[in-house]
């Protein structure tokens, strides 16, 4: 291998065992970039949405007790339980779950008096600023606020749910809405049609260019989207039923709701 041919011959080699690693190595490299960022194989997006028209199966509201009096808080704190209790008891007796009933909110508030010391006192040719006196607690506010959910079987008497609690001891009710106390089924269904969307897109779109279709590189969703139907907002009731008069109970409709999904595919293009 000393000869000049022998050596020749071995630069050959040399030569093309580098050539052969580097079009390895680069093959390589595009396989692991096509494999990590679908950005790097020549490729196409689809994307699908699905829709499912569902009818809720909860409606909630909330309801709230507020207690306003001086500062024994003892005797407040028992009375604004008192007439919770009074609502949730009527709830309870048009046959709520106890589980459905929950207390989202208490808070005892102190109500401050404040005075008027931007006036300067004026004693002779002295002109005297008296310092202000602290603000002075001169009573409390207790605040109860409890959240109920009433089942399918219930919307016939969510109306008399509502002015109900009223009645019995609640000073406001708000935030009426219908929901779906399980979303997952319906997401799912969703879900379902916008990907059997999407890769029809794409069986059309590999027709129309005269490709075909590669590996699946990527599935992106953009998320469960709720859009509400029928859904009704109710605005505070307060001082119901004032003089024995009975406030007639609104005619509640559940409505429906949109459940929509959208789904993006990218595909490799053969």
């Amino acid at each position: 291998m000393d000869t000049p041919i022998g050596k020749k011959y071995l630069y050959v080699v040399i030569i093309v065992a580098l050539l052969a690693f580097s079009y390895g190595v680069v093959g390589l490299v595009g396989a692991l970039k096509n494999s990590i960022d679908p950005s790097f194989a020549r490729s196409f997006s689809v994307s699908g949405e699905g829709k499912v028209v569902a009818v809720p199966d909860v409606a909630q509201f909330s309801f709230t007790v507020l207690t306003e009096g001086g500062t024994n808080v003892a005797s407040l704190q028992q009375k604004n339980t008192e007439s919770t209790n009074a609502a949730i008891d009527f709830v309870k007796s048009k046959g709520i779950a106890k589980e459905d009933i929950t207390t989202q909110g208490y808070t005892v508030s102190p109500r401050y008096q404040y005075y008027n010391c931007s006036r300067p006192v004026s004693l002779g040719d002295v002109i005297s600023i008296e310092p202000c006196p602290p603000a002075e607690i001169v009573g409390y506010t207790i605040s109860q606020t409890v959240l109920v959910k009433a089942r399918e079987d219930k919307f016939g008497i969510v109306g008399e749910l509502l002015s109900g609690v009223v009645e019995n001891g609640a000073n406001s009710v708000s935030q009426l809405w219908f929901t779906i106390d399980d979303p997952a089924m319906v997401e799912q269904e969703a879900r379902e049609k916008a990907i059997e969307q999407a890769k029809e897109k794409a069986k059309a779109t590999a027709r129309a260019g005269g490709f075909r279709i590669g590996r699946l590189l990527s599935l992106s969703e953009g998320g469960f989207t709720p859009f509400y139907k029928g859904v009704v907002g109710l605005e505070s009731v307060r001082d119901a039923g004032i003089g024995g008069a009975t406030a007639p109970a609104p005619s509640i409709e559940p409505g429906s709701q949109d459940i929509m999904v959208t789904v993006t595919l990218i595909y490799e293009i053969r």
